[in-house]
């Protein structure tokens, strides 16, 4: 589709249409702003202390709340013209004008007011989010990324660290570690994993992330092979992005001449990047992020599209409260079977504890074998405590 005929595509969505007659829910105000919870001192780096919130108002006397934030002055500008006096169901139609006026750029950054909107709609509705968008699990493994202190390489992390944060994870009844393989010396990556591998024995699941747009060199297709077969032989689940993320062909490439998985598409921001992901076989499974690719929303659209591919769509994931948007929609695809949390060498309840502050309930989700449980809570599915995020609601 060219440029001019997908404009006037987008803008024929956009346009209102004849709905029919009936009370709606409209949207009167919408607002993000920071809280910080109590902390140490000497604060844990691999703790969620404060977070960014994002609120959306309605005439229903329903409020709904993301953990995940928009700049202010984005919101003024686009956000709250667009929004305020519109449907809180009509998802699609304010994605749209924003694409119309903002492109790609407007869509990303509206992901922590979408997630809130499917709050207040799961609250209007009395249900979770998860079962508006056609719930086909109440549960999601959960793999935990780790991303240990020092050099952000990893380099000056010992293997047998690594090794004894997947054992730990394994104990507390996890099935799976993610780490970066990012290493200057990429076939440091391989014997880290092996000393992973020896710790955990051979079902326990390790992943890698290249992410190549982010370590500040690409590898070629040489060395990705080579990694490649080292990774195999340690049983390594997946790889993902071993190289630029507009490369469309190189990982199809190597998923063709490799057994374990090639990943990727985090970076993805609209239904076109995914699309363009399937038509060229470039992943085995591909990865959309909801803060990146347009919200829960688009995420459920690309998990359908990658389900007539015969494709998995494995989100990628978050840290702390802002996880509870990515629980209700991988829980909504039939073809997601695990939930990314990324966080440092803690467990993920350690790491989101200072956020149940900001909550009724004890937990903020409870895991259960290694799986993360959707709350049976509406919306998000997170209790939200009004007093204490009026307590710790940051002062401009």
């Amino acid at each position: 589709m060219t440029a001019p005929s997908r404009r006037a595509f987008l803008a024929a969505l956009a346009a209102p249409l004849a709905l029919p007659a009936g009370p709606r829910v409209r949207i009167t105000g919408v607002e993000s702003f920071s809280v910080r919870t109590p902390a140490p001192a000497k604060r844990d780096p691999d703790v969620v202390y404060d977070y960014q919130v994002t609120r959306v108002h309605t005439d229903a006397g329903v409020t709904g709340t993301s953990f995940i934030g928009c700049p202010e002055d984005i919101l003024r500008r686009w956000i709250q013209p667009t929004l305020v006096g519109g449907d809180l169901f009509a998802v699609d139609r304010h994605l749209r004008r924003l694409q119309m006026e903002r492109g790609e750029s407007g869509v990303q950054i509206w992901s922590g007011v979408e997630h809130a909107m499917w709050d207040a709609m799961g609250r209007v509705a009395g249900r979770p989010a998860a079962h508006l968008l056609g719930a086909v699990r109440d549960r999601l493994r959960v793999y935990r990324t780790c991303v240990f202190p020092g050099k952000a390489d990893q380099s000056g992390v010992r293997y047998e660290t690594q090794a004894a944060y997947a054992r730990t994870l394994q104990k507390a009844g996890y099935h799976a570690m993610k780490i970066r393989a990012w290493r200057p010396k990429p076939m440091d990556d391989v014997d880290a994993v092996g000393a992973i591998r020896a710790a955990v024995g051979p079902v326990f699941k390790i992943m890698l992330d290249r992410t190549a747009v982010r370590p500040g060199w690409v590898w070629d297709y040489p060395v990705a092979l080579r990694v490649c077969r080292g990774l195999e032989k340690h049983g390594a689940y997946w790889l993902e992005e071993p190289f630029d993320g507009n490369d469309l062909e190189s990982p199809a490439r190597l998923a063709a001449e490799i057994d374990m998985y090639i990943t990727g598409g985090e970076l993805g921001k609209s239904l076109f990047h995914f699309n363009n992901f399937l038509k060229n076989k470039t992943y085995d499974i591909v990865q959309p992020d909801t803060r990146i690719c347009g919200g829960i929303w688009v995420a459920k659209k690309i998990s359908v599209l990658a389900e007539a591919y015969g494709v998995p769509c494995i989100q990628h994931g978050t840290s702390g409260l802002a996880l509870a948007g990515y629980i209700q929609a991988g829980c909504a695809m039939t073809n997601c079977e695990w939930q990314e949390i990324i966080g440092g060498p803690n467990l993920p309840d350690e790491q989101w504890a200072p956020g149940v502050k900001l909550l009724k309930t004890p937990q903020a989700w409870k895991i259960e074998d290694g799986h993360v449980l959707l709350p049976d809570l509406p919306g998000l599915g997170l209790d939200i405590d009004e007093d204490a995020i009026k307590e710790y609601r940051a002062r401009a």
